[in-house]
């Protein structure tokens, strides 16, 4: 029986050596996965602050134009430009700063009106055109600013302003704002003064 002890108190030991490598493997191992748990939560994390970041810029953007008079009086300067990719910058500005009677009036007496019409009359290209109609669109939801656009003369210059084959965009703007002009009677005699000369 001697001679089974020593062998059984080695398989034993062994056994507990193996298992205490064991549980030593099990901890290094349980470690990494802490360690590659932590990582792709720090990746995570900076993906989120990324894409939150990006949409808050986004944001920023779109609602730039609403952030004061100090940005119109820049979008209507922009219309004054002669390169036409300036002068249609600022006619968007105009387009999505004009949300209410209140702006809408603020742009035209900023002179915002009068340089639309002289960016459209001006314009040799559709995108050019396109711009500047939808600035005057946005405009003329407002009464009063539909006034002072006949004021300064808007008729003549939007009935003058060629149709584009290319982009139905600047046709559809031109009748609507020749439509809402004769809505509040103003179209009639301005055609016929037109007419007559």
């Amino acid at each position: 029986m001697r001679p089974l002890a020593p062998l059984l108190r080695t398989y034993l030991l062994g056994r507990n050596v193996s298992s205490v490598e064991a549980r030593r493997f099990s901890s290094f191992k349980s470690r990494d996965e802490l360690s590659m748990e932590e990582e792709a939560e720090r990746k995570i994390g900076w993906l989120l602050k990324l894409f939150f970041a990006g949409t808050a810029t986004y944001f920023a953007y779109q609602f730039f134009p609403y952030m004061g008079d100090n940005l119109v009086q820049q979008s209507v300067s922009l219309l004054q430009v002669k390169d036409p990719l300036f002068k249609r910058m600022g006619a968007s500005r105009l387009s999505r700063f004009a949300v209410d009677d209140e702006r809408r009036m603020k742009i035209i007496d900023m002179g915002g009106a009068q340089k639309l019409l002289s960016m459209l009359e001006g314009a040799k290209d559709d995108c050019t055109r396109k711009e500047a109609l939808k600035a005057l669109v946005a405009l003329s939801h407002s009464d009063g600013a539909v006034g002072a656009l006949h004021q300064a003369g808007a008729i003549p210059v939007i009935n003058s302003t060629p149709d584009s084959f290319d982009d139905a965009e600047v046709t559809s703007y031109k009748s609507s704002l020749l439509k809402r002009f004769q809505d509040l009677k103003y179209n009639t005699n301005s055609l016929e003064a037109d007419q007559s000369r």
